[in-house]
């Protein structure tokens, strides 16, 4: 278990925590937003049916951006700026859902100020550990999961 205090520590547990394997972590925070110190849980990362986005994005996105993809997760208030609101995507793009960028973010990953560098995890790195030998499986995890952000747009 890690205590984390403060921004930095969060972006080292999630380096640590995250490393583009099966042994890949996803976090968990006990405690509510307003405790001052966090302690943060490893879990390996569960596979997940390939065919729901949803699935995966209640799995793999919700402790950050929220249940409802608003950006509110339990892991939120650890971040310095909240994560994106997802739901937002279409709106913040002229009206139309950015699919290609949303996935490259999801494959390459992002600089976003929320995650520093790229903290926010690669999940094309950790959706393929799930089937390290099937690229169709892979790509089709990450076509869901895009599929199903477009599916939590605001109208």
């Amino acid at each position: 278990m890690f205590s984390l205090t403060n921004h930095s520590g969060a972006r080292t547990a999630l380096r640590l925590l995250i490393s583009g394997s099966l042994a890949a972590a996803f976090l968990m925070f006990a405690g509510d937003a307003s405790t001052q110190d966090k302690n943060i849980k490893k879990v390996p990362i569960g596979q997940t049916d390939a065919s729901s986005g949803k699935e995966m994005f209640a799995s793999y996105c919700a402790a950050c951006h929220g249940a409802d993809g608003k950006g509110n997760g339990p892991a939120a208030s650890s971040f310095k700026v909240p994560p994106a609101d997802l739901t937002m995507l279409a709106k913040n793009n002229h009206g139309e859902f950015p699919s290609d960028h949303v996935w490259a973010i999801l494959h390459f990953g992002t600089k976003a100020a929320a995650h520093g560098s790229s903290e926010m995890p690669v999940w094309g790195d950790v959706l393929s550990g799930l089937e390290p030998t099937d690229t169709i499986k892979q790509e089709q995890r990450i076509a869901n999961l895009v599929s199903y952000l477009k599916t939590l747009q605001a109208k």
